[in-house]
C-alpha cells in the first residue's frame, strides 16, 4: 500500500483528501491511499520521514517552515521560496511547488486576452510567494498589500488612496480570509471602487463563491476562485510523486 498525504495544522476541511479519493477510485488506482497528517509542530515531520511515506502534500502554515527540513528543493520551489509538494525517493526528501502551476494555467484562462494592467496581491504567507513568481514570469507588475511592516503597502494605504484601486486591475486574495465556516470575512479593501474593468482572484475555494467575490460582484468585477488552482496543484503533485 503506498500511502500519500497532507501535512498542515488544522485539516478539518481539506481538498486534498476527497480529491485523491475519488481519484483513486475513479481511475481504478489500487494500492493507494492519502492521509491527513495535522502536525501541530512542524517538528513532527522528523517522525513522520521515518513512516513509509510516498508523497505529502504541505499546507498552511508550514510551506516554509518545512524547508529546512528537506534534503533537496526543485529549482522553482527555491526561488518561491515555499514548498507544497514532497517527493519521497531513494531514502531522500526533495520540495516542489505546484502551486505556481496550478495557479498560472487558471490565472491565464481567467484573464481577458487583452489585459494591461497591474496587480495588487492580498496577503503576504507562504500561498502569495507562488503567486508572485507567477505574475513575474508573465510580466505582470504587482504590489504586495499586508498588515505586516516591510511590504509594499498596507490595507491602510488602499483605503485612504483611491488610485491604487484603480490603477491595479486585478486583485489576487491569497489570505485565508472568508474561508468556511468564516464565510462572512473578507480582506479590507475598497469594494465600492471596483468596476467592470476588475478581476478578483480568491485562492480560496470554500464556498464556491466568498465574501470577497460577492462584494466584487456587486460591482460588476469579473470574480473567479481557488478550486481550478487546487485541481491543477493536485494533479502535478500525482505527477511528481510518480516521476
Amino acid at each position: 500500500m503506498k500511502t500519500f498525504g497532507l501535512i498542515g495544522y488544522p485539516l478539518e476541511h481539506s481538498f486534498s483528501g476527497k480529491y485523491f479519493a475519488e481519484k483513486f477510485e475513479k481511475e481504478n488506482i489500487e494500492d493507494c491511499e492519502y492521509r491527513l497528517f495535522p502536525l501541530e509542530n512542524i517538528q513532527e515531520f522528523e517522525n513522520l520521514k521515518k513512516q513509509e511515506i510516498a508523497g505529502l502534500n504541505v499546507t498552511i502554515p508550514y510551506k516554509e517552515q518545512i524547508i529546512p527540513f528537506l534534503d533537496k528543493l526543485d529549482e522553482h520551489a527555491a526561488a518561491i521560496g515555499a514548498v507544497n509538494v514532497v517527493q519521497f525517493k531513494d531514502g531522500e526528501t526533495k520540495g516542489f511547488n505546484s502551486d505556481y502551476f496550478g495557479f498560472k494555467n487558471s490565472l491565464l484562462k481567467f484573464l481577458p486576452t487583452d489585459f494591461n494592467s497591474k496587480a495588487l496581491i492580498l496577503g503576504s504567507g507562504g500561498a502569495s510567494k507562488a503567486i508572485k513568481k507567477v505574475l513575474e514570469d508573465i510580466n505582470i507588475p504587482f504590489s504586495v498589500v499586508s498588515r505586516k511592516e516591510g511590504y509594499d503597502l498596507t490595507y491602510t494605504d488602499l483605503n485612504q488612496n483611491p488610485e491604487i484601486i484603480k490603477e491595479n486591475k486585478l486583485i489576487i486574495n491569497t489570505t485565508p480570509l472568508g474561508t468556511y465556516p468564516d464565510i462572512e470575512n473578507k480582506p479590507s479593501i475598497p469594494y465600492t471602487l471596483l468596476t467592470g474593468y476588475h478581476n478578483l482572484y480568491d485562492l480560496v475555494y470554500n464556498p464556491a463563491e466568498t465574501a470577497f467575490m460577492k462584494a466584487g460582484k456587486k460591482q460588476g468585477a469579473q470574480v473567479m476562485n481557488g478550486l481550478e488552482m487546487l485541481i491543477g496543484q493536485a494533479e502535478k503533485s500525482w505527477e511528481i510523486w510518480n516521476k
